[in-house]
């Protein structure tokens, strides 16, 4: 998703907690169509006034016969907000692999004196994007419908359980178990494994709970103090509520300023007594400071201490060279990467997914990021078949500079179901219905829930002009499985809609919904005909 969301657009999100149930159903099962016609009841949905002056793509293919049912403009550039996932995940899953694996070492810098380490701990930082903050016990990595970076730009943003500095601990408790107490001296993040790039969000070689911290509100009685929670809790960092419990029903409104630094944080404003917690993030604006101190602390947990102090900035100037003479005294070993392609694509995971460009740079032994969209282009033609071309990118995420044709994603998923990862990575994008970003949408009343598996894409920001949200492009690729099992591939795209505020753009996130659902239905209706016959 990418979104610009002034204080206007702000206020206008406020409703969306209001009107989720608008996106939870669809139409009533269609009649089947003839193939190639773009049924009535997805029409009248084009045909809709925020449509108007708005572009449709929209393309149906059946991979194993070449069939294609509904196409409209597919060799058309369009907007492709958060779907330029599908392109970038797509090259970092086959180029870092499935089943890599990160593994982040601490070596033991200066000589040893029993249990005294005279020296520093240096953690050499390989782009692992949870560093285990979301890692469940069984290995896979967790996510909720709206992850909480989005939780500043929508309500509805949840945590999940899981420890943000899960990994940090296991490799305290490492140090401590290859018998070092104490650390004279100091303890340095190793940054330079690449350089991180301008872009937004940055990708950075220490990645600490997406470089956040969770601010949580719950209301308490009308009248009275909210009550904070937040994580990670990591000095210098000191967090300030002053958010008082409004009247049941009254507008919840919570502001965040931090200090220049970002280390003073205060959060103003108030929260329904009747509402949900409500989260709200701040950034960290010096990772590897922050995973320095990070690692300090969870040293002094484990029962090591270090005689530098816990603050300050990160002393890298002080690194060696290489580590051939320094021992691994500790590493956190990731998940494998499917685990974090899962990730980016069943939440919209925008630093993932422009890390992703940094990780395939990385295996191709190059530190600068840029380097990823070679490789990229070099998986679309050489391995996937797919003309780059059909591609216009400037980063992983999906900027609304970033254009895609229709067909260039169906060949993209097509390339998928000729490899043995078909069904992985059918399972790793949201369903509707049921799971990630599809799990607000068609949960009841829906023939079609659990049955299509689309990674949605979103640009929206203000027109000043008119006093209007500016819907750059919604959409959706994917597959759907038919009721009897024949899989289809889609793409449905709109570009340019116009909406008055929040709701009216929900219900534009409803209507691609929608459509994708009823394609599903058509699909089965069609097949089942075609049985009868």
């Amino acid at each position: 998703m990418s979104r610009k969301f002034p204080g206007r657009l702000q206020a206008w999100a406020a409703a969306f907690a209001t009107v989720l149930a608008v996106t939870a159903s669809t139409a009533a099962a269609p009649a089947a169509a003839p193939p190639g016609d773009i049924p009535p009841d997805i029409a009248a949905i084009m045909a809709k006034p925020p449509y108007e002056h708005a572009q449709w793509a929209l393309l149906e293919i059946d991979p194993a016969t070449g069939q294609t049912f509904h196409s409209q403009f597919p060799d058309q550039f369009f907007t492709a907000g958060s779907t330029t996932k599908l392109v970038t995940i797509s090259g970092s899953r086959h180029t870092v692999g499935p089943d890599h694996r990160f593994t982040t070492p601490v070596h033991a810098i200066g000589t040893r004196d029993g249990a005294t380490l005279h020296g520093n701990l240096a953690m050499v930082a390989q782009g692992d994007l949870t560093m285990g903050g979301r890692t469940r016990p069984d290995g896979t990595v967790d996510y909720v419908p709206i992850d909480h970076t989005y939780a500043n730009d929508l309500p509805g943003a949840t945590l999940t359980p899981e420890d943000p500095l899960a990994g940090l601990d296991q490799i305290a408790q490492q140090v401590r178990d290859a018998g070092i107490t104490a650390v004279d001296g100091d303890v340095v993040v190793d940054p330079r494994i690449f350089t991180p790039p301008a872009l937004d969000p940055q990708p950075t070689p220490l990645i600490i709970n997406d470089n956040l911290i969770d601010l949580l509100t719950t209301p308490t009685t009308e009248g009275r103090p909210a009550q904070l929670s937040w994580r990670p809790q990591v000095a210098p960092y000191q967090v300030t509520s002053e958010v008082t419990t409004g009247p049941a029903g009254s507008t919840t409104a919570i502001n965040v300023t931090t200090s220049p630094d970002g280390t003073r944080i205060t959060l103003t404003g108030s929260i329904a007594a009747d509402a949900q917690p409500a989260l709200k993030v701040s950034h960290v604006q010096d990772p590897n400071a922050f995973g320095r101190t990070a690692l300090i602390e969870a040293l002094g947990r484990a029962g090591v201490t270090v005689s530098a102090p816990p603050t300050g900035a990160n002393p890298d100037g002080t690194l060696p060279a290489s580590y051939d003479d320094d021992p691994q005294v500790a590493a956190y070993v990731s998940p494998p990467y499917e685990q974090y392609a899962k990730l980016i694509l069943k939440v919209s995971h925008n630093l993932g997914a422009n890390l992703a460009l940094c990780n395939m740079a990385v295996a191709r032994g190059s530190k600068d990021c840029s380097d990823g969209f070679a490789i990229e282009r070099d998986f679309l033609s050489g391995t996937a078949g797919v003309d780059p071309g059909q591609f216009q990118l400037v980063d992983g995420r999906g900027e609304p500079a970033d254009k895609v044709t229709p067909e260039g994603i169906s060949q993209i998923l097509a390339y998928w179901l000729r490899t043995p990862e078909a069904d992985e990575f059918r399972y790793s994008l949201p369903i509707l219905g049921v799971d990630g970003t599809g799990a607000l949408s068609c949960t009841h009343d829906c023939p079609a829930k659990g049955k299509v598996f689309a990674k949605p894409g979103t640009v929206i920001g203000a027109d000043d002009l008119n006093q209007r949200l500016a819907v750059g492009a919604q959409g959706l690729g994917g597959y759907l499985v038919t009721d009897d099992g024949c899989l289809h591939i889609f793409y449905v795209m709109v570009n340019g809609a116009s909406t008055p505020d929040i709701q009216s753009f929900l219900e534009v996130n409803q209507d691609v919904n929608t459509i994708a659902a009823l394609l599903q239905e058509h699909a089965s209706a069609t097949r089942a005909a075609l049985l009868h016959h």
